[in-house]
């Protein structure tokens, strides 16, 4: 018999990904208070009768606590809300997921150090600088300390979920794109680590799987820049000869992204090195397949894909 996982939050980027992953193996129910696929059921995980009531009538072998808000100039702007969501509805999940001795999976972010070193690994001291990343850490803390088995994985910079779902730089810049822009500007002063979906997804899978509870930075191999990151999408469109970039400094974009924002978000996934647990890729590998799987339909409609036939074969 298949074992069963409650999805609370799947209906963003990343609950996509862990539809697709876990939907063979195991039966999940996915909830969001935005349903969004017909695979969804409405769930405001922020109202803790109504959650608890939920999970227990499903009796799952695992609760997945997906769901955040993560646009970080919203949670500067509405704060009682943010932690409500993303602090607040955590320890709900650690009530519920203790109440049925199963184990939760939180989705924290490498957002919550400050940028002050260059790398993080897994046992860094986090530093969180705004109210997204301090919200997030003090659910990530919650679980640490109240959770009876978890896995808390931290993610780099998401990309994933496609043209609807995508809310981060990837699907920016290719809707710039699509709009006809070939002049990007683009921030010098930002390292991070890309983290695809649905590679985290496999990697947690792997880890619910071995039962190897814990924290871990779960993220993609080889570190980068925001720069590296544009300038490989435009060469993955075979666009090089076409697009124009300028550098400029995160001042540039103040107006429109005045949360604050870590200098390095760059995560080293040492822990699952150590436990040879680590199948994530190399973000240019992740990131190819990405838009291969998930942008081939809309840029042929937006007609902004290569002449070049093969550019969506891997």
């Amino acid at each position: 018999m298949k074992k069963k996982i409650y999805i609370a939050g799947a209906g963003g980027m990343l609950g996509e990904a862990f539809y697709r992953i876990f939907k063979n193996d195991y039966e999940v129910k996915c909830t969001d208070k935005d349903v969004n696929e017909k695979w969804l059921s409405f769930l405001d995980f922020r109202n803790f009768e109504k959650y608890k009531k939920e999970v227990e009538d499903f009796k799952p072998d695992y609760l997945f606590h997906l769901g955040a808000y993560t646009d970080l100039e919203f949670c500067e702007l509405n704060l009682d809300d943010t932690y409500l969501t993303n602090t607040t509805a955590v320890e709900n999940a650690v009530f519920i997921a203790n109440n049925l001795d199963i184990p939760l999976l939180y989705i924290s972010t490498a957002g919550i150090f400050d940028g002050t070193k260059d790398f993080y690994d897994d046992w860094d001291e986090p530093n969180p600088l705004g109210h997204y990343a301090r919200s997030k850490y003090m659910g990530e803390r919650y679980v640490r300390e109240n959770a009876k088995r978890y896995i808390i994985c931290r993610a780099g910079w998401m990309m994933g979920g496609g043209p609807h779902k995508d809310k981060k730089f990837i699907n920016k810049i290719i809707k710039q794109l699509a709009s006809g822009k070939r002049d990007l500007h683009i921030v010098n002063d930002k390292d991070g680590t890309p983290t695809f979906t649905v590679d985290f997804a496999k990697n947690v899978k792997l880890l619910i799987e071995k039962e190897y509870w814990g924290l871990y930075n779960l993220v993609c191999n080889g570190e980068t820049s925001r720069r590296e990151v544009a300038e490989e999408l435009v060469r993955i469109l075979d666009l090089e000869n076409d697009v124009t970039f300028h550098e400029v400094s995160s001042t540039y974009f103040k107006d429109t992204y005045f949360a604050p924002r870590p200098p390095s978000e760059r995560l080293i996934n040492k822990k699952l090195e150590l436990r040879n647990m680590n199948i994530m890729r190399d973000w240019k590998i992740a990131l190819k397949e990405y838009i291969n799987d998930y942008y081939t339909d809309y840029l042929k409609e937006k007609n902004i894909y290569s002449v070049k036939e093969d550019i969506f074969t891997l």
